[in-house]
């Protein structure tokens, strides 16, 4: 009897160092794993051309670029990545779990998820907003005049939270159902036709079914109602209507438990934008090694202040960033610029100085 409850204590043990070191990989320093294992994990986007997708065996946009770049100034190696296809039902159970590291998977930066998600959002990245597209055969230019049709929406997204209140404010009775039709919610009805807003659980199912003209529209973000249209047969057959229904800031995330990893993904976004309106790109970053301006000095990192070595980090961090990945109008020219088959203006992504949103605090 004393045997067995020493076995039984013995597996309790056992249990409780396994609960343990679960926990650690969750709880503990996101940033040490990384530079460990010699590997950033990073979730993106399962297929959105433009910003992450899957091409030969190789992983490419711009957002997957961002994960490259927090590699480089980790680990000096904008190649030491895995990256993990998330669904954006599942972004913030992957993210809670520590499957993966960080997500740069556009994503939308809000209050909830700001606070429910047990996540710390990093720079905003990509200025978007949700829009609608729809067969420029009909006609339709105005959200009004879908009232009575079929809006596809991908669901566990602030997109289909938006169009449901978006319909509610301008009076518009509609009925959310799952991709089968079965209705999940009506809201009140009146004297109006009942518009059908269709939630799918993955982007591509969405799609697939509008395009198989069994939706009257779809709805995300504007970046990505490009892409997806960039995608089609016949893009000249989509039309992208003016109405913007909502702000959609995109941003990268990981978990609040490190906030020195956090602060990376922080500090190289900002450098990314800094680069820019340094003027320093992939190109030239070997000629502004010497620089006599002390401002460059201390961004790169190759003089004798101090600064990525404040974050846990080689202090030639956006050198090694830089050279490798590029600054933030390099990534956005050679994923989503007018040379790109998704050709979006900069428009708020423009740096400060050019009418944009985008600024990076000093790097003092």
């Amino acid at each position: 009897m004393k045997f067995m409850s020493m076995i039984v204590g013995l597996l309790f043990v056992f249990a409780g160092l396994q609960r343990t070191t679960v926990s650690a990989q969750v709880t503990g320093s996101v940033l040490q794993a990384i530079q460990e294992r010699g590997e950033l994990i990073c979730g993106v986007n399962p297929g959105l051309p433009g910003f992450s997708q899957e091409i030969d065996g190789d992983w490419v946009g711009f957002d997957v670029d961002l994960c490259r770049a927090i590699a480089a100034a980790i680990l000096g190696d904008s190649n030491a990545v895995r990256f993990i296809p998330v669904d954006a039902a599942d972004r913030s159970i992957v993210l809670a779990t520590g499957e993966v590291d960080m997500l740069a998977r556009n994503t939308t930066l809000t209050l909830s998820r700001d606070t429910e998600w047990r996540a710390r959002f990093g720079p905003v990245v990509f200025y978007d907003g949700q829009g609608i597209m729809v067969r420029r055969e009909s006609g339709i230019n105005s959200l009004d005049l879908l009232a009575g049709g079929t809006i596809c929406v991908e669901t566990a997204t602030t997109t289909e939270l938006n169009m449901r209140e978006t319909l509610e404010v301008r009076g518009l009775p509609y009925r959310l159902v799952n991709p089968n039709g079965d209705e999940i919610f009506t809201s009140e009805v009146s004297d109006l036709p009942q518009t059908t807003v269709r939630a799918f659980n993955s982007a591509d199912e969405m799609l697939n079914t509008f395009f198989e003209n069994r939706c009257d529209a779809v709805t995300a973000d504007l970046s990505a109602l490009a892409a997806r249209r960039s995608r089609s047969d016949d893009p000249g057959s989509l039309s992208i209507l003016d109405e913007i229904l909502s702000k959609e800031p995109l941003a990268p995330l990981s978990l609040d438990s490190d906030p020195a990893f956090a602060n990376v993904i922080m500090w190289t976004i900002f450098g990314l934008i800094e680069a820019e309106e340094l003027g320093i790109t992939s190109q030239n970053v070997t000629d502004f090694v010497d620089s006599e301006d002390t401002r460059i000095v201390r961004f790169l990192g190759t003089g004798s202040e101090v600064v990525g070595d404040n974050l846990g980090i080689p202090n030639n961090f956006m050198f090694n960033v830089i050279s490798q990945v590029g600054n933030y109008g390099e990534i956005y020219s050679r994923h989503l610029g007018e040379e790109t088959p998704l050709g979006l203006p900069r428009g708020l992504n423009q740096l400060w100085t050019e009418g944009g949103l985008l600024y990076s605090p000093p790097f003092r």
